[in-house]
């Protein structure tokens, strides 16, 4: 309306946007019992149904994740078969079937992940956007062979207490006397192990962007002088 000033929007670089549960927590050293779901080609649809993308909060999607195997379809009874249902089992750490977070590229089922309490997810294959997006929201993709992986996944079927441990810094997965080494992204890794999200990222380097942004303005105002200075010696030259 006239007459009427909009609020200004809040500055990301005072980092006023992020209320302290929204922050991404730090991810250095995981070690837990894990959930097994030899379940191949896990798409985004089947972590978070479509029809659950109703909101922009990344809170509460933890309710509904993997909704259509967890509750049965008609009388949203728990399905006692699977295997978050199952008291068993429990930990931060999901170990999945090959080509896992396939399909659309819905972000929603990494926030469905995290929300839930996992913080890890061991598969042999990640689809490339899942991986991303997972990264994004201080959910770690690991990527292991596929023996590996089965090892892991008879081992905790048949041995629900068992734990795996996840180093981010030395990027390695161990469990029983085996370790395998996993890839990380550096400047991913980096965020995940401060708790940063890509804002974070640039407000810790805030002193380094001002300094880099002073010395390049320096620089340019020394070229832009250069040329004006060339310029009149070249107008009195032509001029005599």
């Amino acid at each position: 309306m006239s007459g009427q000033r909009e609020k200004a929007p809040k500055k990301l670089i005072n980092n006023q946007n992020y209320s302290d549960s929204e922050k991404m927590q730090k991810l250095v050293m995981i070690q837990s019992r894990a959930f097994p779901l030899p379940v191949e080609n896990i798409d985004t649809d089947q972590i978070i149904p479509a029809r659950f993308l109703k909101s922009i909060d990344k809170k509460g999607f933890g309710e509904n994740l993997f909704r259509d195997w967890r509750y049965d379809v008609h009388t949203n009874k728990p399905n006692t078969d699977f295997v978050l249902n199952n008291p068993k089992y429990s930990g931060e750490i999901l170990v999945a079937g090959n080509n896992f977070g396939c399909g659309s590229s819905r972000e929603h089922a990494a926030w469905a992940l995290t929300d839930y309490g996992f913080k890890v997810v061991i598969s042999s294959f990640f689809a490339d956007i899942f991986k991303g997006n997972a990264l994004n929201n201080g959910l770690l993709p690991v990527k292991v062979s596929e023996n590996f992986l089965q090892e892991i996944l008879d081992g905790i079927t048949e041995n629900p207490e068992r734990e795996l441990k996840v180093d981010v810094e030395s990027q390695t997965v161990s469990f029983g006397d085996r370790s395998e080494y996993f890839e990380i992204d550096s400047y991913k890794k980096i965020c995940l192990m401060n708790g940063y999200d890509d804002i974070d990222f640039l407000i810790s380097r805030k002193q380094a962007i001002q300094e880099f942004e002073l010395k390049t303005q320096k620089i340019y105002e020394n070229k832009f002088q250069n040329c004006r200075s060339s310029r009149r010696r070249n107008r009195t030259g032509s001029s005599e």
